[in-house]
């Protein structure tokens, strides 16, 4: 007595999740913004060397885990248009969110490594040697760079989790930079070079929340945790407002990437409805109820009798 949700009454619901992938529609943002990172790691890099600063190493770092990131992201964006298979029945729309998780936990690490070296040089006896100059004019460099890189993302980073982490490593970047050129010019006024180390544990305590903020949404979506944003309860209560729906279960609801959404649910109804033809309205207007109220697009409804749970699992969610 099942009906499942198919793709007739104007519900169809399309499979090309690499176009509705929102870090695909923004590829050409990430690509200036890979530009623009990696070259100001290599100018950072070098004034790290030249300079002895750990704070502006730290920066260099963390722009090269940026670039890693952005290029994670852009092949993730080359693998999610593929199209869907039988195999793969929403593609490899997923891999973003993998790329997502991947940049967190190396972000993470590297937040943990500025703090160890950090706290090493606080502890040590020995006062580090800094050419504050060379430290400021790369600071400076480097606060231009990811003002630029903030301004490219800015607009759009509230879109995908990879957006947001692109957005967030740079905009953590930019309050490096203004770090190191603080320290820059505390060092080279007083001589308190250990300023230096300082800024840099700032800089680990900046990054690390961050880092572990973006892993847990991304392993959310991977365990297939309900949407932070869907109220299950909520859901449950418009369906069983619906006429002629005596009862809801089996309702599941998850993210297979950033921006889409997905819910199934089995729905038990009269059993007239399937007797006088109403079923395919009733399937209509509890579709339009997800949507209109919950932003719900992607819904698989099973529409069932009464008789029909004891051909059911025992238990239910």
């Amino acid at each position: 007595m099942g009906t499942d949700h198919a793709h007739g009454h104007g519900h169809g619901h399309g499979h090309g999740h690499g176009q509705l992938s929102p870090t695909g529609r923004h590829r050409g943002r990430l690509v200036g913004v890979l530009a623009i990172t990696g070259t100001v790691m290599l100018v950072q890099v070098a004034g790290a060397l030249a300079s002895g600063s750990i704070a502006l190493l730290a920066d260099a770092g963390h722009m090269l885990t940026d670039s890693a990131g952005i290029a994670l992201a852009l092949a993730a964006i080359v693998l999610a248009a593929r199209p869907a298979t039988s195999r793969r029945t929403f593609g490899l729309a997923r891999a973003e969110i993998l790329a997502a998780a991947v940049n967190a936990a190396v972000l993470f690490g590297l937040g943990a490594y500025v703090l160890y070296e950090a706290v090493s040089r606080l502890v040590s006896a020995e006062a580090p040697h800094l050419a504050t100059g060379s430290m400021l004019l790369f600071g400076v460099v480097g606060l231009v760079g990811n003002l630029a890189s903030m301004l490219v993302l800015i607009g759009v980073q509230g879109e995908s989790l990879n957006l947001r982490g692109a957005f967030l490593e740079v905009a953590t970047d930019a309050l490096t930079s203004v770090g190191v050129i603080a320290a820059a010019v505390v060092a080279h006024l007083t001589g308190f070079t250990r300023a230096d180390a300082v800024v840099a544990v700032l800089i680990g305590l900046l990054i690390v929340p961050r880092a572990l903020k973006l892993l847990h949404a991304a392993v959310n979506v991977l365990l297939e945790a309900t949407p932070a944003h869907l109220d299950l309860d909520r859901v449950r209560a418009q369906l069983l407002a619906v006429p002629h729906v005596r009862a809801v279960h089996d309702l599941h609801a998850w993210t297979v990437t950033s921006g889409l959404a997905a819910l199934s649910a089995h729905i038990v109804i009269d059993d007239e409805c399937f007797t006088d033809g109403h079923a395919p309205r009733l399937l209509d207007v509890l579709q339009e109820c997800l949507k209109d109220r919950f932003d719900l697009h992607h819904a698989t409804l099973q529409l069932e009798s009464p008789a029909h749970a004891q051909h059911e699992r025992p238990a239910h969610a």
